[in-house]
């Protein structure tokens, strides 16, 4: 007979249990749970009160029957699990219950899944365990919380979701098992429970009471000591996996939702304590932690990110301020970057200071006693602190000087305090000088000016900014100064002792040959620049510009990773919204310089139509296309357009008049040479033509001719900066003989073949026919290993030169991918 419905096998199952025929009732709720393939709906309810209302020797034999046949049901849980809900339903008075080793184990296994609200029916079979008196593990505990968090599915499982207290915190994340283990003392349970309850934006007073009535039973420094590990080991690798049956992000990279409230409290918590350096740090590195990118979700858990940030803007110390300044040139996520930006200018207003100065004034000195360099003593030994480009070398010295590769035995034996200390400082140190460096770089826009002691005090003579302001060019009063040997001196080396003003050296609206003469200066005194100053790209307005009047075309039509594009922007100062494969609507990618009342926009759309293929799978676009460069006053209403494309237009709201781009004639000149820089460094980095395995055009070739054109066509304004480098530098290389620059390309000698490296992407053809070669730069490729270069950050460069090297020498190519093209 066939059945279609529960409906209909509920009118089966009480034909039987009218019969009395316990071995086909078995085998009718059997078919009945199978044939729904375990989704407890509709007709169940009939089912279940059918069976409960049998007698009790009906339903031991009942019980029996089902016992019986479960080996035999099938080899899916779902299957399993249905015979050991109805078993459950049926014997829970009854002396004996054959099945409760399988149920248990059934129910142990939950605990590996992420959630088990999909398993329907699941409350009734963990209700017959809880009912028999067994606890249930912890880990099934937590898939009940997390699965009541996601979607609090139907009345039984909330039911059995809110019954169990304990464990306070999910068990799986490194820091909560170690929270539980550290928390078991008295006192502590209570506050891991306070911790949950952090369910705000922002903590309230009543919160805050509650917490230092806790912190205060404990010890506000027990309380440092004990948790600040708690969140050292925020977003470390789960302690056990989960299976995770949902379409969307790994369970396991991110965040136990349960758990993310008390990470939240956690971060609030700390902020409560006497202000220490070790705090401020962990915070910081909560937040980028909470915002690294999980395929399918984005951030991991912008709200825990946030709640960082808001503990370390109400925690008054230099270390939380420097690091509120840290981040500000790291978090690009919106949010939270906003949050940070709200935090600085508040603590900027409260001290009557400009934003600028506030995050020069967040700069610790980390240890160093002189601009990049700091000693430590350790008894005998000497430990040495020395700051290289963006990195801080942390370096040994032995009783009588001599330079030890490791730690000495006797300084982590009797100094182990303040090793940890000294690591943890040159870490941030670490951390500081990139922010650092990049703040600098952003401030050729920021029409600053500063008066001659401030800017020795703060920039100059800092024991770190002072490591990237004495490799840089100055004004003071109208004077172009370096430093080197000791002082501020002029091109012509003359000392300059004092001034009154000074400001940021740009080359724009300086003559070429004082811009070469400054190159000269540098070289001679061997300075390398921490980015591009005296060799930075000036773009001057093309004719194709004056003649499109409004808007510069000059890097359109370019195809770039969009993940990539997003991430440059954001470091550069940009707003972009990621472009998502569905019907939205999304602004440019802008730049706001309120400093000079205007508003920057590249216009871009998404490449791609089908899905997965030019999308990722959470649907956003792999690639962009890129179009115009437009200035619209600061204030102007924003343009949008679709996501798929189709021309942008102005969003007029509440009576707005629309408002026309600025001619370019208008813009002044360091403005556009500046934003078209930024848009040359998303194409040079972010295109899809200087990849070199994309020589065969990328998803169905369709990429192939702009793959070509890019890869080996005519050079940007950054590549000629490079191949007027290169033009002083390949005579110095040991290849020099090797190598000759013709027009776009490097040309290297070798013994197999003459190979042909442009300048622009670092792609490479090989004689005699021009043939393609791919060599793939190792990620993390950085400077040269030896000899001279004027600036730090040109990667592009350094993998030419580091080609060259490998290609001049040819016959010592062991790399069997190289060697099978050659």
């Amino acid at each position: 007979m066939t059945m279609n419905g529960t409906g209909t096998y509920a009118e089966r199952v009480r034909e039987r249990a009218a019969e009395g025929n316990m071995g086909e009732l078995a085998t009718a709720v059997i078919e009945a749970a199978s044939s729904k393939k375990g989704f407890w709906s509709g007709g169940w309810g009939e089912i279940l009160g059918t069976l409960r209302a049998l007698s009790v020797e009906q339903r031991t034999r009942l019980a029996d029957a089902l016992a019986d046949r479960y080996d035999s049901v099938g080899d899916g849980r779902n299957a399993w699990i249905s015979v050991l809900i109805l078993h459950g339903v049926i014997s829970r008075d009854l002396p004996e219950d054959r099945l409760s080793v399988e149920r248990q184990r059934q129910v142990d296994e939950l605990g590996n899944l992420y959630a088990c609200g999909y398993i329907t029916g699941i409350g009734e079979l963990v209700e017959t365990e809880l009912v028999a008196g067994r606890r249930l593990a912890p880990a099934v505990v937590a898939a009940f919380r997390r699965t009541f968090i996601d979607s609090g599915h139907s009345r039984p499982l909330r039911g059995v979701a809110e019954e169990f207290a304990q464990p306070v915190l999910n068990v799986g994340e490194p820091w909560a098992e170690q929270a539980l283990a550290d928390g078991s003392g008295s006192g502590w349970g209570e506050l891991l429970t306070h911790l949950t309850t952090a369910a705000a934006a922002k903590p309230s007073a009543k919160w805050d009471e509650r917490a230092h009535a806790l912190v205060e039973a404990l010890g506000a420094d027990r309380v440092r000591v004990t948790v600040l590990p708690w969140l050292a080991l925020a977003g470390r690798p789960r302690t056990f996996p989960l299976s995770d049956g949902r379409y969307g992000p790994d369970a396991n990279e991110t965040y136990d939702p349960y758990n993310a409230n008390a990470l939240r409290g956690l971060a609030w918590l700390v902020s409560l304590l006497p202000p220490h350096a070790d705090t401020a740090r962990a915070l910081g590195a909560l937040v980028e932690t909470s915002l690294k990118k999980v395929a399918g979700l984005g951030p991991r858990n912008p709200k825990v990110a946030n709640a960082g940030v808001v503990a370390l803007a109400r925690t008054d110390s230099e270390s939380a301020l420097a690091e509120l300044a840290r981040l500000a040139t790291r978090v690009t996520y919106k949010g939270t970057a906003k949050l940070i930006d709200g935090a600085l200018e508040a603590r900027a207003t409260a001290l009557g200071l400009s934003r600028e100065e506030i995050e020069e004034l967040a700069v610790p000195a980390y240890g160093l006693t002189e601009v990049g360099h700091a000693r430590h003593d350790f008894g005998e030994i000497a430990a040495l602190v020395d700051v290289q480009g963006t990195r801080a070398v942390l370096s040994w010295r032995g009783a009588t000087g001599k330079a030890v590769k490791s730690v000495p035995a006797a300084v982590r034996r009797e100094y182990a305090e303040e090793l940890k200390e000294l690591k943890a400082a040159v870490k941030d140190l670490d951390k500081m000088l990139s922010a650092q460096s990049e703040r600098l770089d952003r401030q050729f826009l920021a029409r600053r000016t500063w008066a001659y002691d401030t800017w020795r005090e703060r920039y100059l003579d800092h024991p770190l900014v002072g490591t990237f302001a004495r490799r840089l060019l100055w004004t003071v009063d109208g004077t172009t100064v370096g430093f080197a040997n000791g002082e501020l001196s002029t091109l012509t080396d003359d000392p300059v002792k004092g001034g009154r003003e000074v400001t940021l050296w740009h080359p724009v609206g300086r003559e070429p040959a004082e811009v070469v003469a400054w190159r000269d200066w540098l070289e001679r005194h061997e300075i390398t620049q921490p980015f591009k100053q005296a060799h930075r790209e000036v773009y001057l307005l093309t004719d194709a510009e004056r003649a499109t009047g409004t808007y510069s075309n000059r890097f359109a039509a370019h195809f770039v990773r969009q993940h990539q594009f997003h991430s440059l922007a954001a470091v550069r100062g940009w707003r972009n919204k990621l472009r998502l494969c569905v019907d939205d609507q999304a602004p440019p990618a802008t730049r706001e310089l309120p400093h000079w009342g205007l508003r920057a926009e590249y216009w871009i759309e998404g490449d791609g139509e089908e899905y997965g293929v030019d999308t990722t799978e959470s649907g956003s676009y792999l690639r962009l296309r890129t179009d115009q460069v437009r200035f619209y006053p600061l204030d102007a209403p924003e343009n949008s357009a679709s996501c798929y494309g189709g021309g942008y237009r102005m969003w007029l709201r509440d009576g707005q008049d629309p408002v026309e781009p600025l001619p370019l004639t208008e813009i002044p000149p360091l403005v556009l040479s500046e934003v078209l820089r930024d848009v040359d460094l998303f194409v040079g980095v972010a295109s899809v033509g200087n990849d070199p395995t994309w020589q065969d055009g990328g998803p169905g070739g369709r990429f192939q001719a702009y793959w070509t054109s890019y890869g080996f066509g005519e050079l940007n304004q950054s590549a000629e900066t490079r191949r007027v480098l290169l033009e002083r530098l390949v005579p110095r290389l040991a290849i020099a003989d090797r190598c000759t620059l013709e027009g776009r390309f490097l040309h290297v000698r070798g013994e197999r073949h003459t190979y042909k490296i442009h300048l622009g992407s670092g792609n490479i053809m090989m004689s005699p026919n021009d043939q393609y070669l791919c060599i793939v730069p190792k990620a993390g490729t950085g400077e040269p290993r030896s000899g001279y270069l004027p600036f730090e950050g040109d990667r592009t460069l350094a993998v030419i030169l580091s080609k060259a090297m490998l290609l001049a020498d040819d016959l010592r190519i062991t790399d069997p991918t190289i060697l099978s093209q050659i």
